[in-house]
């Protein structure tokens, strides 16, 4: 939802620099090969972030695999355990629970030296990249296809309220919050985070 809503500022802030008035075709064909450019460009950096993202809790981790079997005291171990755990469900753990998870990972084989980046994050890389770089596309087609810019820029614009509003209404199902609302909430917001982009050059 993130890198979508990314997607959707950048190439608004391109979109929305053209003038009805004064844009012409070469304008609005600088104005492509721009917003295209910046998502690919970003799209591109997205991945990287998501892989050293990765990396990251992958070695968290294992940092942890291995405080919890070099631990001497068993008290420590349950506390390095209870620690990894989301909060709410290490409250609700006796020490005889944290102690059996503690034992069972005593009794897996030793952690490698260093944590390794796996085909799954490479899909998920890739599966970044393509949100930010084909949410592009559906704000830009009707400057592709509408030589008359006015109707163009109304069409666009329509387009990227939609976008905005199914990006909040995903947002609002996945973190628990009213979904129709959410969505209008996230049209406002990315209307304001474009008009601050823009505002301030980018």
């Amino acid at each position: 939802v993130s890198e979508v809503l990314f997607g959707l500022i950048m190439v608004l802030t391109f979109t929305g620099s053209l003038s009805v008035y004064e844009a012409g075709r070469e304008d609005v064909r600088t104005m492509l090969v721009g917003a295209l450019g910046c998502n690919l460009a970003w799209g591109i950096i997205g991945a990287v972030f998501y892989l050293m993202a990765s990396l990251a809790e992958k070695e968290r981790g294992l940092a942890t695999f291995r405080a919890v079997r070099e631990a001497g005291d068993p008290e420590r171990g349950q506390r390095l355990v209870a620690a990894a755990l989301p909060p709410v469900v290490a409250s609700i753990l006796e020490p005889t629970e944290l102690e059996g998870m503690r034992l069972r990972l005593l009794k897996l084989p030793g952690p490698p030296p260093r944590a390794q980046l796996g085909w799954d994050d490479g899909r998920g890389a890739l599966g970044v990249f393509l949100l930010v770089f084909l949410s592009t596309f559906p704000v830009t087609i009707p400057f592709i296809f509408m030589h008359d810019l006015g109707r163009a820029m109304r069409v666009s614009n329509g387009i990227a309220i939609v976008l905005l509003f199914l990006t909040g209404y995903a947002f609002g199902r996945i973190a628990g919050y009213h979904s129709w609302l959410t969505g209008v909430a996230m049209v406002v917001l990315g209307s304001v985070l474009v008009g601050i982009t823009m505002a301030l050059g980018g």
